[in-house]
Order: structure tokens, then sequence, then C-alpha cells
């Protein structure tokens, strides 16, 4: 499914969508706002490339980032359910891991998780990519919105 079929979906659900990026730095936000129309369903993007702006700006638990480290399942979750609350969006949708070129907080390159928040809870995707730093990158957008395409479902 493309970002404009899930904006779609989106849009005839009433629903709208809000982001917290740090692996993707603003390209899944932009996959969206690309489309026309994309305003009827985006609320909005965080970029949280600092371990500490995932804190500060979604409030993702400092105890979370201190035990486990910015690339885990508990920081995409709590990721896409502070970008939701942030701009009080009917979901939340996030991308956190290792583009490259090395390791970070002990996982390796190609490491992300996917995350994505909902009135009921939140679910994640763990994903171990090949490639180099912009090719994971892409290949975690393009993952984001068939995770986002399936929730929808």
């Amino acid at each position: 499914m493309t970002p404009g079929e899930v904006l779609t979906k989106l849009i005839g659900q009433g629903a709208t969508i809000a982001f917290g990026e740090s692996l993707t730095g603003g390209l899944l936000a932009h996959a969206f706002i690309s489309v026309p129309g994309a305003s009827a369903a985006v609320r909005g993007s965080i970029i949280a490339y600092a371990t500490q702006a995932k804190h500060t700006l979604l409030g993702v638990d400092q105890n979370i980032l201190d035990t486990y480290g910015a690339v885990d399942p508990r920081v995409a979750s709590a990721m896409a359910i502070g970008a939701r609350h942030q701009f009080g969006a009917t979901y939340g949708l996030s991308t956190t891991g290792v583009a490259g070129p090395d390791p970070q907080d002990g996982q390796e390159v190609g490491t992300v998780h996917i995350g994505f928040a909902h009135s009921q809870g939140s679910d994640t995707l763990p994903l171990l990519l090949d490639g180099n730093r912009q090719e994971i990158r892409d290949q975690t957008v393009i993952a984001a919105v068939k995770f986002l395409a399936r929730n929808l479902a």
C-alpha cells in the first residue's frame, strides 16, 4: 500500500495521524505530506533524533531510555503514543533504529523498531534490515507505511 492509499483509508475513517521519528528523520512524514490532500489526515511530526529529545518532546520515560537505550520496542511504542498525544491524533506512528555506520546502544546496524499507537494502546514491529544508511532508512519508511495499513485494516 502506498502513503496515498493509506491516507485515503484514514480520511475515509475520519481518522488522523501524527509521527514521531528518529531513524527516518522526517522521511516518513514527508512520504505522507507529499500526497495532495494530506492535510485532511496528517496532524504533524516530531523529529526526536537525539535520545534526550525522545524524552523531552515525546514523553518517553527516562528510565526506559536509561535502561534499554533509544533502539528498543518500548521506546518505539512510547514515541508513537507521545506523537499521538502531542497532536491529538487518532493514531501515532514512530521509527527508531540504527542506520549506521556504527552500532548504537549495543544494537547492530539495521536494527529498527516501528511503533503504532491507537486509542487502546500500542503495537510494535521489530525489523533487522540490510543495506547502507539510506537504504535502511528508505526500507523503514516502506515498512512503516505497510505496518500502518495493516493496523488500519
